[in-house]
């Protein structure tokens, strides 16, 4: 089993700074990439950006040039430094981590799981 745990939510003002934190324990061996994701209610949960063990980061449209992510490998731990916060980034912000190699967990180390998900932090961008 693998265990996320966030930190790092919180309220702002517009333009402010934030910085999200989402350690992994447990099975990380069955990793193969992190992200965050955001939700709001009624909307459907999307990606706002994904870093590969090997560092090759994705970062969603509405996010991109306003939002880092990065990793330490050797902690096992995402950040996501989101600044230029506008009132619209107002959301749920879930950890995720991906169990997928070439599409499927590596059940041959033990892992079944295709996303494993954080509880979730709120973030609040206050106009």
């Amino acid at each position: 089993q693998v265990q996320l745990v966030e930190s790092g939510g919180g309220l702002v003002q517009a333009g402010g700074s934030l910085r999200l934190s989402c350690a992994a324990s447990g099975d990380t061996i069955c990793i193969s990439a992190m992200g965050w994701y955001r939700q709001v209610p009624g909307k459907e949960r999307e990606l706002v950006a994904r870093i590969t063990k090997g560092g090759n980061t994705h970062h969603s449209n509405s996010v991109a040039g306003r939002f880092t992510i990065s990793r330490d490998n050797a902690k096992d731990t995402i950040y996501l430094q989101m600044n230029s916060l506008k009132p619209e980034d107002t959301a749920v912000y879930y950890c995720n981590a991906d169990g997928r190699f070439n599409g499927s967990p590596k059940r041959n180390h033990g892992c079944y799981v295709y996303d494993y998900w954080g509880q979730g932090t709120q973030v609040t961008v206050s106009s």
